[in-house]
């Protein structure tokens, strides 16, 4: 006897969960998640200071804003009304201005052309949220392609 218990395989460590998710699955549960229990897709640092203009962080940054403003208007379009209107318009103008920001850290020619676009893409978006939701806001964040590695 060495004086302390044997670690538990990787096996079976893994297994359980999968065991238990499967029997909730099998036996036809339903699981409900409220839209703010999802984490956005991703999480990056701020830009660092000494970072600012070089084209990873300003592209990390941007997708950033989009990332996070997709989970925000996936909750607001849930709702209905002139409210819930009031509220998309407000968080896609908030996205252009953040976009814009990150314009004014941006040194690179086509990177800056790519920052206006989406700004622009995104102020003229917010006159009819609901439907840009379901139009350009699909591809806004392509417009960085070929900009962005």
């Amino acid at each position: 006897m060495h004086g302390y218990a044997e670690p538990v395989p990787r096996r079976r460590l893994i297994a359980l969960p999968l065991f238990l998710i499967s029997g909730v699955l099998l036996a036809g549960c339903e699981i409900e998640l409220a839209p703010g229990a999802i984490p956005a897709p991703i999480s990056i640092a701020p830009t660092p200071s000494e970072s600012a203009g070089v084209p990873k962080y300003v592209c990390s940054q941007t997708y950033k804003i989009l990332t996070e403003g997709a989970v925000q208007l996936a909750q607001q379009a849930a709702g209905s009304g002139d409210e819930t209107t009031a509220a998309m318009k407000q968080t896609l103008t908030g996205m252009a201005a953040q976009v814009d920001e990150e314009l004014t850290r941006a040194t690179d020619p086509g990177l800056r052309a790519a920052l206006l676009a989406i700004s622009a893409d995104l102020t003229e978006g917010a006159e009819q949220p609901k439907d840009y939701l379901t139009g350009g806001f699909e591809t806004v964040g392509q417009r960085l392609d070929g900009h962005c590695e």
